[in-house]
This record gives structure tokens, C-alpha cells and sequence, in this order.
């Protein structure tokens, strides 16, 4: 006999991946080609495989490999054999041809896009499949699982070292014992020695707290972060803390987009214009030195009518300016979190399609996924950082009164 046709030829026209990274696409698109595969086998025989059921019509009897060629390479596909009649996907496959179809994208990018357990399966109905168990998504997911876990606790020393890094949290919802809780996403990138940016980690955590930043900082030394000059990150206490105590050498850049905000809450409403026009020149000076003298006049402008404006101000002084210790070439990169920003964005747009995940595992399956696929985006794009600039950012100069500046090694930097 011949397996029925179940998914139909008109539903596989869909828009093809843009911009995916080649390594990580082939994985996926092996991975849930060969479930989808299987799942349709199942329907065929009329009962999963190894499952006694009545309703069985059929029985698997092992798999007939073929090679199907794709834009990201070649992939290993698994096609189930049956001990009656004849099983063939030429929904995907053209009978002694290889070829691809739009659906290997559309389907291989669901959880990618953030499609929930129960939207993947509307949407592998609306391809023409009739069903798909939840044990076999939960393979699916499992695969996907050891891929992410990989890309999480790869090496990090061959890469470094890691000058410029850069922390923030996001929220998300989960549910635990019946109840729709708030877990924290701890996410960090880094330039490393090429001049790239890489993620360095991201782990789901109960709470922002100083010990969830203790143990995500320790766990990243430990897998080989290091030569750590400059760190860019709001002010969240117990952040600032784990990174004074994991990475000892190097300072701490607060964000000057998150500093705004902080300071607009102790100006008054009918000064911040003012204020936050005064601030936004010290940035616009040429170079370290014009950047303090400014900070100076701001100081002296709002310290008579605006006290405490002007001691929030002079605490965040050093921490604010820290990134005139740098090369002004790479001020915009460093001086605050935008650019994490950006990459948090990106992944509400993933999550936000799910909105309340089921547990914490697909929190860090779907935001792992999506960190895999910027980093390797990263990678192969163009540097963040020049090489030379990066050379003269970890140059270590040391001023006294009774010398002159001296040039560190490398080797001796932090």
C-alpha cells in the first residue's frame, strides 16, 4: 500500500529563512524534519511507535536514509519503513530527487518564532498533519535541549580575552505549581579578542539577586571569561556586587540611559529639561578631559538651586565616567546598555508569542535558541570592534607623580 498523503502540496509554499546561521539551522532543521517524519509514519500505521493499540493498522520496521540538500547544508533525513506497503514524504521529498520545500523553514522555525506547544500543533494541522503528540514535541524539544545546553557551557578561553562585557535581566512569566510566576532571564555579552561580539551565558534564575549574579559571574570565569576591563550594566546592587567580586580589576560602567532615569526621580519636573540638556553635553565633548571639565560645570550650575541633584550627581561621578579611560572611538559602544537593549528586544519578540511559558526548561530552550542564532549571526558579520582600537582600549596606563604614564603589557592587563 502506499501512505496516504496527509500534508498538502499547496500548504508548503511559505516565506524561506533569512540571514539563519548555517551550523545551527542544520541542526534544527534535522532535528524536527526527521520527528515530523516519524509523526506522519505514526499516522500511517494508526498508532505511535511501540505503543499496543488497537487501532493499528501497521508496523514500523527501521528507516531508509537519504540526503537532502538544503541552503544550509546537506541533512541526514530518516525516512520510517514500513512492514506493509511503502512509506514515502513526497511532501518533502521527490522520488529519486532531492529537493526542499518552504515548509522545512516554516516548520524547523516554530519554536525559534516562539510558537507554543499547542500553536505548533494548530499550525502542523493547518500543514495537513491530523495530530502530533505531546511526547512526540517532547522529543523534538529534547534534541533542541542538548543543542542549547551545548551552545551555554562551551568554552570561553580560547575566544577571549573578553575586554568589554555587558549585563542586563528580563522577566518572564512561568507557570510553577499552578501558579503564573515572574523568572528573571540573566543574559551577558562580550567582545572578545577578534573584535566580535559574542553571548557569554544566559541562565533562568527565581530572582534578580546578588547571589543568582554570584553564581551566573562564577560560572562564567569558570568556563574561561577573562582580561575583563570594563562592564556595562544598570545599577542593580547585587550586580555590581558579583561583578566586584568575579572579575577583580575591572570597573564598572553605569549605564548612562539607565542613570537618566534615575536621576529625572529626584529632579523636579519643572528643572529636568534643563538638567537633562547639561548632562547630555558632558557626553558630546572630544575627549576625556573636556568630558570631566563639563561634568564640573554641571556641577557648579545645579548645586546652589538644585542640592540634591547635584549629590546624585557627584556619587555617580566616577561610575558614569568610567569610559573615558578608553579610546573615544568606542565611547558609543561602552558608555551604555543600548546595544543589550537591542538584543533584549529581540528576544521579547520571540517570547512575547508565547507569553506565559509552561516551565522553566522552555524558557531557556526558546531565549537559548535565540541567543545560539544572534551569536552566530555575530560571528560571521563584521566587527564590532576594530583590532586596533581594541589593542589600544586594553593598554594599562598607570599615572603617578612621580613618573610618566607607562605602558602595561598585554599580558598584564586585567
Amino acid at each position: 500500500m502506499t501512505a496516504p498523503r496527509i500534508v498538502d502540496p499547496s500548504a508548503v509554499l511559505g516565506q524561506a529563512l533569512a540571514d539563519a546561521s548555517p551550523d545551527l539551522m542544520r541542526h534544527l532543521l534535522g532535528t524536527v524534519i526527521n520527528s515530523l517524519l516519524s509523526a506522519e509514519a505514526d499516522a500511517v500505521c494508526g498508532a505511535e511507535w511501540g505503543q499496543p493499540s488497537p487501532e493499528r493498522t501497521n508496523q514500523r520496521n527501521g528507516y531508509r536514509h537519504r540526503d537532502l540538500d538544503t541552503r544550509v547544508g546537506t541533512i541526514d533525513v530518516a525516512v520510517p519503513k514500513l512492514r506493509q506497503g511503502s512509506y514515502f514524504p513526497e511532501w518533502l521529498l521527490e522520488r529519486r530527487k532531492r529537493a526542499e520545500t518552504a515548509l522545512i523553514s516554516v516548520v524547523a522555525t516554530c519554536y525559534l518564532l516562539g510558537v507554543s506547544t499547542r500553536r505548533m500543533d494548530k499550525l502542523v494541522e493547518s500543514l495537513g498533519i491530523t495530530s502530533l503528540s505531546k511526547s512526540q514535541v517532547s522529543r523534538m524539544a529534547t534534541d533542541l535541549d542538548g543543542q542549547v545546553a551545548a551552545f551555554r557551557t562551551r568554552s570561553l578561553a580560547e575566544a577571549g580575552p573578553f575586554t568589554f562585557v555587558a549585563a542586563d535581566a528580563l522577566t518572564m512569566k512561568v507557570r510553577e505549581a499552578g501558579r503564573v510566576i515572574n523568572a528573571v532571564v540573566l543574559v551577558a555579552t562580550g567582545v572578545n579578542g577578534d573584535g566580535h561580539r559574542e553571548v557569554l551565558g544566559c541562565t533562568v534564575t527565581t530572582a534578580e539577586t546578588k547571589e543568582a549574579w554570584n553564581v551566573f559571574f562564577a560560572d562564567l570565569v569558570a568556563r574561561g571569561l577573562a582580561g575583563v576591563r570594563l562592564v556595562t550594566s544598570d545599577a542593580h546592587r547585587g550586580l555590581v556586587e558579583a561583578i566586584g567580586a568575579n572579575l577583580p580589576g575591572a570597573s564598572w560602567q553605569r549605564c548612562r540611559t539607565h542613570y537618566a532615569a534615575n536621576l529625572m526621580s529626584v529632579t523636579p519636573k519643572s528643572s529636568w529639561p534643563a538638567v537633562k540638556a547639561m548632562l547630555h553635553s558632558v557626553y558630546d565633548q572630544p575627549d576625556a578631559g573636556s568630558v570631566h571639565a563639563q561634568f564640573d560645570k554641571l556641577l557648579d550650575q545645579v548645586t546652589a538651586p538644585l542640592p540634591a541633584v547635584a549629590e546624585h550627581l557627584d556619587a555617580a561621578r566616577a561610575d558614569l565616567l568610567a569610559f573615558t579611560a578608553f579610546p573615544k572611538e568606542i565611547w558609543r559602544q561602552i558608555w551604555s546598555n543600548n546595544p543589550q537593549e537591542r538584543l533584549n528586544k529581540e528576544i521579547r519578540r520571540r517570547t512575547d508569542v508565547v507569553g506565559i511559558f509552561p516551565d522553566r526548561d522552555s524558557v531557556t530552550r526558546l531565549v537559548g535558541a535565540v541567543l545560539a542564532e544572534q551569536h552566530d549571526e555575530w560571528t560571521e558579520g563584521r566587527r564590532y570592534l576594530a583590532l586596533d582600537v581594541l589593542h589600544r582600549a586594553r593598554l594599562n596606563l598607570i599615572t603617578t607623580p612621580e613618573t610618566e604614564p607607562q605602558e602595561q603589557p598585554l599580558a598584564l592587563s586585567a
